[in-house]
């Protein structure tokens, strides 16, 4: 229950939802618990009508009694439908309020979730699947909500009517109520001791929900590589034991539920038997009246669904507990990267390396050691190297997606530690290894940086990144909607929309991370002609396998191993013939071979 203490802050905003919705639990349960006394007064009425109809058996009064009789039960029975009338008015209030702040709280919670989820950093997503991540934002949302809502609502419910029920009882006749409230302290050990077993049971459905998600996700996410190795059957038997898994533990809490309901429904009918007896005895001896009998049963049978619901609210606050635990380790976890709040910088595109080092804090692999390098404003500064050498590692850090373990990244003479965090990545153009794009139309795939849509513009990055052509040939153009994770579109054709994009925002340091591998040679050239009139006092960074992309940079930096091994310009690096030379004549001899 600890973990629901977080919502306490949600419950005080919506205080004006949630206590008029308390008042409306207590009137309705008033409207509800009166018409068990008029039944018992209706009950004692008819009792003493029938000897009174009978005593005057054979007089002209008897049909007078009579007459009298039934207007005296049709106002009883008019009365028991007008409190009920009552009572349903005021529970639909309680259900406008209490439910509706639950829902409320679901909006503003989910907002939360995702505005933290974007504050983290990069090094979150390398340790959690996005199933888990969205399983928390959804699945373990709805729980909690059903604990804010029904929860709440029930919960509130069953407490006043048991409080309103057993204090009339209790002013009936003492020794009735004690005898009929006897198996409610088994009830509430039981309760107690099925808590405990439903709380563990819930908290590994979730577990074993979110690997299910997860596997769900990323094997849609994977499907075309799924398909081309014929892996459909094995994927699906993998399904099937994963969702095998969830059935399990699912089908272990339903079973305690299963036998806990019955045991309830025999503790209130135990409850009734004692009730008949009891108040037979009481009956006998004077001190009550079979209309209190009566009374009694329906206070027993009012109980009833109260009781039930109890087990069921007790599933529903163990189980929103369990997820709301989940969501408070998401919500806890601070980022490691934070913006200081400082001014916004305008960046003029010198970036400064002194000794930098990087060691990845998920995995322990020491990405760079001591790197040192300065790029200008307006120099084109190219990287290449093997895989694995540190490459990607640069470009992130350029970014801040993670803080450097030993040295120093200065941007304008700036530690980037201390830059407006949101100024200065706008003031970036970055193309990632690995493409991504919206399921959205090839315009706004372009446009994502900008507030509007300005289709010159866009035209114009399109241009410049030589898609133009193929966006044009498609039927419905830059209108076009693009598929999960463009799936519509070639690699090649990925890779320039993405680099469109970059192009679009105007950057004042744009960042290539090999992202021309799947782009021909002569596209690539006119890319890089392009990008010299565009990139004009400003800086480029560009990552890439193949030298004739980078072989008119203004420098090169060769990695190995996390180092730099060499640094100069094309020619330079070629009359040293090193490692820069034995990729160049390597690359040179896959190119003569594939001709």
């Amino acid at each position: 229950m600890r973990s629901l203490a977080y919502l306490n802050k949600f419950l005080y905003k919506y205080r004006w939802r949630l206590i008029p919705g308390v008042l409306f639990v207590i009137i309705s349960n008033i409207f509800g618990v009166l018409p068990a006394k008029v039944i018992g007064m209706a009950f004692d009425l008819v009792r003493e009508n029938i000897s009174v109809y009978q005593l005057f058996s054979g007089f002209d009064r008897q049909s007078m009694i009579y007459s009298i009789f039934g207007y005296s039960l049709l106002l009883f029975g008019v009365l028991v439908l007008v409190l009920a009338l009552l009572r349903g008015l005021f529970l639909f209030f309680m259900r406008q309020t209490i439910i509706v702040m639950s829902r409320h709280i679901e909006y503003d919670l989910k907002n939360e979730i995702y505005d933290h989820y974007q504050k983290l950093s990069l090094a979150f997503y390398r340790r959690h699947n996005t199933g888990d991540l969205m399983n928390r934002a959804t699945e373990d949302v709805s729980r909690v909500r059903m604990y804010l809502g029904p929860g709440i609502m029930y919960t509130v419910n069953t407490v006043i009517l048991f409080i309103m029920a057993i204090a009339i009882m209790l002013t009936v006749n003492v020794r009735l109520a004690v005898f009929s409230i006897l198996p409610l302290p088994i009830l509430a050990v039981t309760i107690y001791y099925v808590n405990n077993i439903i709380n563990f049971r819930s908290e590994k459905i979730q577990q074993r929900l979110s690997a299910l998600s997860s596997f769900v996700q990323e094997n849609f996410s994977g499907i075309r590589v799924i398909k081309s190795y014929v892996r459909e059957n094995s994927v699906r038997e993998s399904f099937v034991h994963e969702s095998e898994n969830y059935k399990t533990h699912s089908m272990a809490l339903v079973k305690v539920q299963a036998l806990f309901y019955p045991t309830m429904l025999l503790l209130v009918g135990l409850s009734n038997v004692i009730v008949m007896y009891v108040g037979g005895v009481e009956v006998m001896k004077g001190n009550i009246t079979p209309g209190n009998i009566a009374e009694f049963i329906v206070y027993l049978n009012m109980l009833t669904f109260p009781v039930m619901a109890l087990g069921w609210v007790t599933s529903l606050v163990q189980r929103a507990a369990a997820s709301q635990k989940r969501i408070n380790e998401f919500l806890h976890e601070q980022p490691e990267i934070e913006s200081p709040k400082v001014a916004p910088h305008v960046v003029k595109g010198r970036i400064h390396f002194n000794n930098v080092s990087f060691t990845y804090p998920d995995t322990g692999i020491k990405a760079l050691k001591n790197v040192t390098f300065t790029a200008q404003p307006g120099e084109m500064i190219a990287i290449i190297g093997r895989t694995g050498s540190g490459k990607s590692t640069i470009a992130n850090l350029i970014m801040r997606m993670y803080d450097c373990t030993g040295g120093q990244i200065d941007i304008d003479h700036t530690q980037v530690q201390q830059l407006n965090l949101d100024s200065y990545r706008s003031q970036i153009g970055f193309v990632p290894q690995e493409v991504f794009l919206f399921s959205d139309t090839i315009a706004n795939n372009i446009a994502f940086s900008a507030d509007n849509l300005d289709m010159l513009k866009i035209e114009q990055a399109a241009r410049d990144a030589a898609v133009y052509n193929n966006i044009m040939e498609l039927e419905k153009g830059f209108e076009t909607l693009i598929g999960e994770r463009g799936v519509t579109l070639s690699g090649g054709q990925k890779q320039r929309v993405s680099i469109a994009r970059a192009i679009m925002k105007h950057p004042q340091i744009l960042i290539f991370d090999d992202c021309l591998s799947a782009v021909d040679t002569r596209t690539e050239e006119e890319i890089l002609r392009n990008l010299g009139g565009i990139m004009q006092g400003k800086t480029s960074i560009i990552i890439a396998h193949r030298i004739s992309t980078i072989k008119n940079a203004d420098k090169i930096l060769v990695m190995d191993n996390g180092e730099i091994a060499e640094h100069g310009t094309h020619d330079e690096l070629m009359e040293r013939r090193q490692i820069y030379f034995e990729l160049y004549e390597k690359q040179l001899l896959e190119e003569e071979e594939n001709a």
